[in-house]
């Protein structure tokens, strides 16, 4: 048994040892660890804490801090989507093979920065289930929501510790664009019942991150059949994420958009109802 433990230990020192260097020292990155205890305190948030807080309390009407959030990232994902596409797309990376560039170049410094600001979005997206909680919208924190949330900061933080830059910038630029759109909609929702007929395309929202999940599978899977510069042990795990969360947004897409003509209804109107 000890010899197990002192391989994976060597394993894992060996392991760390190929992290980007220029990464150390950033704030709330220093070890796997601290996204995990942060994700384990959402979970704690979401099952706990929050349910309990609420318990005797009356919902919290939040529309003028919805608006305020939501407008917010949507400047802060579109400003990371339009910057990372202004240092790597435009500016000469391939789609096909794009290896990390661990210089100290400015533009290869500049997607590290860019980088970390998407880590930290994933943080600050814990407000989003907050904001149910205080708001009483138990019915929307499903699995897929906690899911997706808790998993995210940690394999955000892997790419930034190890990868930030090269073939991982598409998922970079495809997420903040996803994100750009779906703060948009949320946005309007938070505005009131008057908004509700332009939120039609609701459920196109949710198409849209699936094609996502499809276009960031293949980008990946790609890596498998060509030579490139590039760890291939990412190419795997990004091909599986972009499987697993395909499938568990096809799920939700299902069970939300496959209902009669009045269940529909009723949902669009309840869609409008949890932000207000």
């Amino acid at each position: 048994m000890g010899s197990v433990v002192q391989g994976i230990m060597e394993e894992s020192s060996r392991i760390w040892k190929l992290r980007d260097l220029r990464t150390d020292g950033w704030p709330l990155t220093h070890s796997p660890m601290t996204p995990l205890l942060m994700s384990l305190s959402y979970l704690f948030m979401v099952k706990i804490w929050g349910p309990k807080f609420m318990e005797s309390r009356k919902p919290f009407q939040l529309r003028g801090l919805l608006i305020i959030y939501n407008a917010f990232q949507i400047i802060f994902n579109g400003w990371m989507f339009l910057e990372s596409n202004r240092v790597t797309w435009f500016n000469g990376y391939s789609i096909i093979c794009q290896p990390v560039d661990y210089s100290q170049n400015e533009d290869a410094l500049r997607i590290i920065f860019i980088g970390y600001c998407l880590y930290i979005s994933k943080l600050i997206d814990f407000l989003d289930t907050l904001f149910f909680i205080l708001r009483k919208k138990y019915n929307q924190i499903t699995f897929l929501h906690v899911f997706h949330h808790s998993f995210t900061p940690l394999s955000v933080w892997l790419c930034f510790r190890f990868i930030a830059g090269g073939q991982s910038c598409f998922f970079l630029t495809c997420n903040t664009l996803v994100h750009v759109v779906m703060y948009f909609y949320y946005m309007m929702a938070a505005m009131g019942p008057r908004f509700q007929k332009y939120l039609w395309w609701k459920k196109y929202l949710t198409v849209f991150q699936m094609v996502q999940f499809v276009l960031v599978g293949f980008h990946s899977i790609q890596l498998l059949f060509i030579d490139c510069d590039y760890p291939k042990a990412y190419s795997w795990g990004t091909a599986m994420q972009a499987v697993m969360y395909f499938f568990l947004f096809k799920n939700y897409h299902t069970g939300a958009y496959n209902k009669r003509p009045t269940e529909i209804s009723g949902s669009s109107r309840n869609a409008v109802k949890k932000h207000l």
